[in-house]
């Protein structure tokens, strides 16, 4: 038996939000398919240079009764980053909540705007604790 992953599908309600949120985590725009009798967008994303690891967001143009009000029993999308500090204070400048703050110099959480749980780890370990960060708490759910 042979495998091969494909990619990572998550529904979206406000689609340009969703690419506008992920561009901002450094993913962009890799294909896109609209299905005028199907009445869906998809619309893949992926790190630069990892076409082969992308996300695709699912947006139904009738509206999606089938996307739940707590994303949480998806688990969440995780992606390493070259400095966890600069990636938070980068996010929270353009307006995303930090829910779980790197406080270790390793790991923190954020939520899509489709309340997806996206976690982001330090690339080859933990950078030194500091602030504002240490003191920081933790906000909503993560």
């Amino acid at each position: 038996m042979s495998l091969k992953y494909l990619h990572t599908m998550v529904r979206v309600l406000d689609l340009q939000k969703s690419i506008e949120f992920y561009n901002l985590l450094g993913l962009t725009e890799t294909r896109r398919k609209e299905s005028e009798t199907g009445r869906f967008t998809l619309v893949f994303l992926a790190p630069p240079n990892q076409s082969e690891c992308p996300l695709e967001l699912t947006f139904n143009w009738d509206g999606d009764e089938q996307l739940p009000s707590d994303s949480r029993h998806f688990g969440h999308l995780a992606y390493q980053v070259d400095d966890i500090y600069e990636t938070c204070q980068h996010l929270m400048d353009h307006g995303v909540t930090i829910n779980r703050p790197p406080r270790d110099g390793y790991m923190a959480f954020v939520r899509s705007p489709d309340n997806i749980s996206i976690e982001l780890l330090q690339r080859g370990g933990s950078l030194p604790p500091r602030e504002p960060w240490m003191s920081m708490p933790n906000t909503g759910v993560w």
